[in-house]
């Protein structure tokens, strides 16, 4: 009698309409990271001069987030702090700690993470995900500790240093610790030119393999070869639109005649230009495109309903290379650029869709960031929230009530001279100059009425400047090494 009982229970479990054996438990999960991107370059965060018709529909269909920021204003330690959880406080990777130079032989990444350190791509694969990072890492070389291979991802393939992310026509990529050769010959992009008359002089920094359109191609592949049967994460970080200004010049000509043009000659570092202002709106659109790609690969596969779309940037706009950040409004009007802790450096864009699972149209104003990604998978996928300095925002996302919210949020940068910032609801405390001054006095301001941060009134509100102090200290926790100390030395600073 049991087994007749079993047989019709699974007759009828595969005769329902719901039920499909080749759906995971868990949800897909696409992150989509870009560099540089600014707070403003956005369409649906009122960006006029640049065209971003993908994000703004994923935006218009998902829900957008309008104080959600980065971990640290520049890109190795968003990085690391957004897949590890960690704020800059608590974090191992802290600045852009160089190793190598820029040239293939020479080579280097940047400082490695550590073999044991626990990250949500292997959070992800224990809880049965297949994963793959495909972009540009940061994180450490072949033949290191910090090799994606040994941080939880299945398959990798893009740039693992940032300095060869430089150049969008490089002569290699890496795939699964292996260099795989593109058809580029090798130039160092940071080389000015003389003069704005001379087309040769331009076209020495063009290649004939794009860089980012071999990442999407293979972005493109593992979507359509995942197992249908098991999730699979993709943590797709663009090198876009962080300079140098290379694109094709197909792509340029949507932008040519758009904007009054000055040749850029090289002078601030990166690739000479001679529209970029047309080229940097047509990196940033065609960044915009391979979203849509993504997406539309998604769609193809029947597989939007349990794919979660999330879309973000590692830090603030530049400054650098021929980009004119305040033609474009790249902060949306915020104070300060990439390597700043004023918002204009670290509050970014943040975009979320779900099909039928996040309500079209939605906003919103919660406090978030990077090192919340960490507890918002690990509830997705139902394993232990065990980010120390995050919180889960799957509610926020789902349009639930969001019952755990962030007491405070904390940011130390030790490049540029030392900068500390910590919020606190609408309280934004900043230090700046830290290295060279370190009594530096907390400068104080109120986000709600003040988000362009003009008025510093902390003389007239002692108390909220004291518990910024004594969050500070809780928050802190000495770096690992002697470059990265600069809230509480125990030497002299130069």
């Amino acid at each position: 009698m049991r087994i007749v009982v079993i047989f019709f229970w699974g007759i009828f479990l595969l005769g329902c309409s719901n039920v499909d054996i080749n759906t995971p438990q868990h949800p897909n999960i696409i992150y989509i990271l870009a560099d540089d991107l600014g707070y403003g370059e956005l369409g649906s965060y009122g960006q006029e001069k640049i065209k971003t018709p993908n994000l703004d529909r994923l935006a218009a269909q998902g829900i957008r987030f309008t104080q959600h920021y980065t971990g640290a204003p520049v890109c190795a330690p968003s990085r690391y702090m957004f897949l590890t959880g960690n704020h800059a406080g608590h974090a191992y990777i802290r600045g852009n700690y160089e190793l190598g130079q820029f040239s293939d032989a020479t080579e280097g990444g940047q400082m490695p993470i550590p073999e044991s350190t626990p990250t949500l791509a292997k959070m992800l694969k224990k809880a049965g995900y297949q994963t793959a990072m495909i972009g540009k890492w940061g994180l450490g070389m072949q033949g290191t500790t910090g090799s994606p291979l040994l941080q939880g991802f299945d398959y990798y393939y893009g740039y693992l240093d940032q300095k060869q992310a430089h150049n969008y026509y490089p002569t290699h990529l890496w795939e699964n610790n292996e260099k795989v050769y593109l058809n580029n010959e090798y130039f160092l992009v940071h080389n000015p030119i003389k003069s704005g008359n001379n087309q040769r002089a331009f076209d020495q920094f063009k290649g004939k393999d794009y860089a980012p359109d071999r990442m999407l191609d293979k972005a493109v592949e593992f979507l359509d070869t995942t197992a249908l049967d098991k999730p699979f994460f993709l943590y797709y970080p663009s090198p876009i639109p962080h300079v140098s200004l290379q694109i094709p010049d197909s792509l340029v000509d949507e932008y040519r005649t758009e904007f009054k043009e000055e040749p850029y000659l090289g002078k601030k570092g990166y690739t000479a230009h001679q529209y970029p202002k047309a080229a940097y709106a047509a990196m940033i659109t065609h960044l915009d495109s391979e979203v849509g790609k993504i997406w539309e690969t998604v769609k193809a596969r029947g597989q939007e309903e349990n794919t979660l779309i999330l879309f973000s940037s590692d830090n603030g706009p530049t400054f650098a290379g021929g980009v004119d950040a305040e033609f474009f409004d790249s902060a949306a009007g915020l104070r300060g650029l990439k390597m700043d802790v004023y918002e204009g450096g670290i509050r970014i864009p943040f975009i979320a869709y779900w099909k039928n699972k996040i309500k079209s149209g939605s906003r919103s104003d919660l406090i978030s960031g990077h090192w919340d990604m960490f507890n918002t998978f690990a509830e997705l996928c139902e394993q232990e929230q065990s980010s120390p300095d995050g919180i889960s925002i799957l509610p926020e996302l789902l349009g639930k009530l969001q019952k755990k919210t962030h007491e405070y949020i904390y940011f130390e940068y030790p490049e540029k001279r030392g900068q500390i910032a910590l919020r606190i609801e609408e309280w934004k405390g900043v230090k700046i100059d830290v290295k060279t001054n370190p009594d530096a006095k907390w400068e104080l301001y109120n986000l709600e009425t003040d988000p362009k941060e003009r008025l510093d009134v902390a003389s007239q509100h002692p108390k909220i400047v004291s518990r910024m102090d004594s969050l500070h200290k809780i928050a802190h926790r000495h770096p690992h090494i002697r470059e990265w100390e600069f809230v509480d030395p125990k030497f002299k600073t130069k």
